[in-house]
């Protein structure tokens, strides 16, 4: 049974309510005072702890989707990582599909009426670096009428360690996507839903690491190429547009920033704005000061050329740690008179997928209207 099988976190519940009920019925034959009875009321007490323990944390899992498997929690996922594709550039797609589904709600099976989400595993023929994603196609695509047009994509990454799965079952980026365009408030997009962590479990902060894994060359270029390999999307930056959640909103934004030959605007729903260093990261830039300060998003917008994009973050003035950190960046930005940006401060709302999913449906939409398809 998986980690996020429903089975598991009932048969944790199950655990948990027996042991509190075993607890309650045998505390009172428990109450003597020699060592069997002592270890005897250690042992239930540690039980039953370590059972609710469990349950909360599985639940919490279920709901947030920090980690897809056991080998995820226990950083033993050895199944993506880095690819040598020896193959002529022409070769095989850097996109194999590995399953379609219709979109959560959708009252038709078929993709011209409901759209479609695909599994796909992504190979980046530069970096050598594969990640599994999921890719929704709006109903447009397959409709006949429309078999030449091309689509504006958005890249969407999780947090920190995540799953691309949650942005589907959880944040609902599917079945928003689908409605705001059917009420006629977004455009058929493309979403190509994936975590920034395409070197696990190494938290690489989307950096190209020097002698290590090149996150951010792979979001910047080889995502682009693979997606554009295989379905019927433009390349020019006007098209495409990259957002995500916490870990996932500071790559958005710095990828935007870094190359906006690659993308005409990014969202970070509660971003921070520097790459932390960390047991998750491991040595990030090796002593080079230069690409440390790269990474910094304030010292990125004041010392290197301001970058013609449009950016969007997100913050609430009570809940969330970035609050006063992102009211210092938007100052910053403003400043460029080049870069543009927007932003959505909530009232409250904590750093998690409910705060989120009030922001994804006016992000999507601000989204919409700065992506062209050519």
């Amino acid at each position: 049974m998986g980690l996020t099988s429903n089975k598991v976190l009932m048969l944790a519940i199950v655990l948990a309510v027996l042991l509190f009920l075993g607890t309650v019925w045998l505390w009172p034959r428990l109450a003597r005072q020699n060592w069997r009875a002592v270890s005897g009321r250690v042992g239930l007490l540690l039980s039953t702890q370590l059972a609710l323990f469990a349950t909360v944390g599985l639940a919490t899992n279920q709901a947030f989707g920090f980690y897809a498997s056991w080998s995820d929690l226990f950083g033993q996922e050895t199944g993506q990582g880095v690819v040598i594709d020896h193959g002529a550039e022409g070769g095989s797609s850097p996109v194999h599909v590995v399953s379609a589904s219709r979109v959560s709600g959708a009252s038709s099976p078929l993709p011209q009426m409901s759209g479609q989400i695909q599994k796909v595993d992504i190979i980046g023929r530069t970096t050598h670096l594969a990640t599994p994603a999921f890719v929704y196609l709006p109903p447009e695509y397959f409709q006949p009428q429309n078999h030449a047009r091309k689509f504006p994509v958005t890249v969407i990454l999780t947090g920190y360690p995540g799953t691309a799965q949650a942005l589907v079952d959880k944040l609902h980026y599917p079945s928003t996507a689908q409605q705001l365009a059917k009420r006629g408030k977004m455009q058929p997009m493309i979403l190509v839903m994936l975590r920034p962590t395409v070197a696990p479990p190494r938290d690489t902060e989307c950096v190209d690491i020097p002698g290590g894994p090149q996150s951010e060359t792979f979001f910047a270029k080889d995502l682009r190429d693979s997606v554009t390999a295989q379905y019927r999307v433009d390349k020019t930056p006007a098209s495409w547009g990259i957002a995500g959640d916490s870990t996932g909103g500071y790559c958005a934004l710095k990828i935007a920033m870094h190359h906006p030959a690659s993308y005409a605007a990014a969202a970070g729903l509660s971003p921070y704005y520097k790459a932390p260093l960390d047991p998750t990261t491991g040595d990030l830039f090796h002593g080079d000061k230069n690409l440390q300060n790269r990474a910094d998003l304030f010292w990125a917008i004041k010392h290197l050329p301001a970058p013609e994009t449009s950016l969007l973050v997100t913050s609430s003035k009570v809940g969330e740690h970035n609050y006063k950190d992102t009211l210092k960046f938007i100052k910053s930005v403003q400043d460029t008179n080049v870069t543009r940006v927007s932003s959505i401060i909530l009232p409250s709302g904590g750093h998690n997928f409910n705060t989120w999913g009030r922001e994804i449906p006016p992000m999507l939409q601000w989204m919409s209207e700065r992506l062209v398809a050519h």
